[in-house]
């Protein structure tokens, strides 16, 4: 079984700035985190874009839905940030893939520490692998279905 990881940026990929205190992009974290997690299945890795999900357009949606609909994996994982990713999931699941499409991200920053970023990746995994075709959200040790997931900004989850 394998898998492709597709990295948008988002808060999960988000570098802190010492000097200024801001958060902003480098260079994704994704390599790194692979290496980490030890992953015995084969997976590719694609940096589509970096960029806060507050400032993604509808034909950054489209480039995503371009890159699920070329990968050569069926089981697809796409780091995007919490702010639009339902927007995003319903782009995808509209589309009607014959894919497993999950999507995560982080409420902190890989590099930051308490970093939900890990265990959502690891969560995403264990659903694509076990998930049949279709588009949800992991977060929180949650799956959410694509038609009705949303984020509940008062209480910084994800729900259905």
């Amino acid at each position: 079984m394998a898998f492709r990881i597709i990295s948008t940026g988002g808060t999960f990929d988000k570098h802190y700035n010492p000097i200024t205190g801001s958060l902003g992009f480098a260079d994704s974290h994704l390599h790194e985190i692979a290496a980490r997690m030890r992953l015995v299945a084969p997976v590719t890795l694609e940096v589509l874009m970096l960029i806060d999900s507050l400032d993604m357009l509808d034909h950054h949606r489209q480039q995503i839905l371009a890159a699920c609909r070329a990968s050569a994996e069926e089981r697809i994982i796409i780091i995007h940030g919490t702010d639009t990713m339902a927007e995003t999931a319903r782009v995808l699941g509209a589309a009607g893939l014959a894919r497993t499409i999950i999507l995560t991200g982080a409420m902190v920053p890989y590099e930051v520490a308490g970093s939900d970023a890990l265990f959502n990746l690891g969560f995403a995994m264990g659903a694509a692998a076990q998930a049949g075709h279709g588009v949800q959200v992991a977060m929180n040790g949650r799956l959410h279905p694509w038609q009705s997931v949303r984020k509940n900004r008062a209480q910084g989850v994800f729900e259905s």
